[in-house]
């Protein structure tokens, strides 16, 4: 599948040193990312514990030209979670939005990473339209079909959003955890939370423009996209700006999405079938669950059930597609 051709992102209305990302480029951050229509508060400083698995690889979006991917890293051996302290209770407040459950979400440009047959980081074969992210750090990498580490990436141009597990690294650099609070943060300390060390150096020559293997950075992006997540999760038909969730930093009951057959599964508008279909969950993928509401019957993988999970704004999925641990209700009704 060829790569659209990539036109010069513009630039988002606020200088990418800032930290409100969140307000990039003419489009409006859309209700999938927005409350209730409100605006979403400055959450307490929280961080995660990450991991890193052992691989070797080769990695990149397949827009930076023929031939040239990032280098292949040899990662250390998984050995637990990184040594991060719980910063949960931290008295700064960061500037950035939240959803309901205190993930942070920043607006970043997103690149169609491509590479079907390519190995990515966690050793997975890339399959055709497969459904995934790449992130720019080796410590929030989830093993091949687990979502330890999971986004929710809405694209306003669409107006849809995935659910998908990082089961990349990239694009560009392997160790800018951008979501993380300069306390956190591998490298590149000196940037707002939120600013992809990539984006800084296209824009405003941060690093003299390079990103951390000392090559020219030719777009700003702050992740990549599988082709699934891409093509059918967003509709997307060329790089673009994403408001993406990092879900893993939020506080609340989870869930994982197994759909039995790795195919990823539909989010409703509403507690059934006949309610409009506004993204997709990856299979693998670990939401959050905001609330729960009984509605239609599924017959699903893991059971019958009428129960649905509330996941995001507007967004519902059958508990009969959610592993929780139990067949019952794990968070408030909605």
């Amino acid at each position: 599948m060829s790569v659209p051709t990539e036109q010069k992102p513009s630039r988002p209305v606020v200088s990418v040193m800032s930290n409100a990302l969140i307000t990039a480029t003419a489009a409006t951050v859309t209700t999938a990312v927005v409350v209730a229509g409100t605006a979403l508060a400055a959450p307490a400083a929280a961080e995660p514990p990450g991991t890193a698995l052992s691989s070797t690889s080769q990695f990149g979006p397949a827009q930076f030209g023929p031939a040239q991917t990032r280098p292949a890293q040899t990662r250390p051996a998984q050995t637990g979670p990184a040594p991060f302290d719980d910063a949960r209770g931290e008295a700064a407040r960061l500037d950035a939005v939240r959803d309901r459950s205190g993930a942070p979400i920043h607006r970043v440009y997103a690149t169609r990473e491509g590479l079907t047959g390519h190995t990515t980081a966690n050793g997975r074969r890339i399959r055709q339209n497969d459904h995934f992210v790449a992130l720019p750090s080796r410590r929030v990498l989830s093993e091949d079909d687990q979502g330890t580490h999971s986004v929710r990436v809405c694209a306003p141009s669409t107006g849809r959003c995935e659910y998908a597990p990082v089961w990349d690294v990239g694009p560009w650099n392997i160790d800018d955890n951008y979501w993380n609070s300069a306390h956190y943060r591998e490298r590149f300390a000196d940037l707002p939370r939120g600013v992809p060390e990539a984006a800084a150096a296209h824009y405003d020559g941060y690093n003299s423009g390079k990103d951390g293997f000392g090559r020219s950075v030719r777009n700003p992006a702050g992740i990549d996209l599988a082709d699934g997540t891409f093509y059918d999760g967003l509709g997307l038909t060329s790089n673009a700006w994403v408001d993406v969730t990092f879900l893993w930093l939020g506080d609340g009951p989870t869930g994982t999405i197994r759909t039995g057959t790795g195919e990823p599964l539909n989010v409703r508008s509403g507690p059934g079938t006949s309610y409009a279909k506004v993204g997709t969950a990856a299979a693998g993928a670990h939401v959050t669950i905001e609330c729960t509401v009984w509605g239609q019957w599924i017959d699903g993988h893991l059971g019958s059930t009428p129960l649905w999970n509330r996941i995001g704004p507007g967004h519902f999925i059958s508990d009969a597609y959610t592993r929780t641990g139990t067949g019952r209700p794990v968070a408030p009704p909605c």
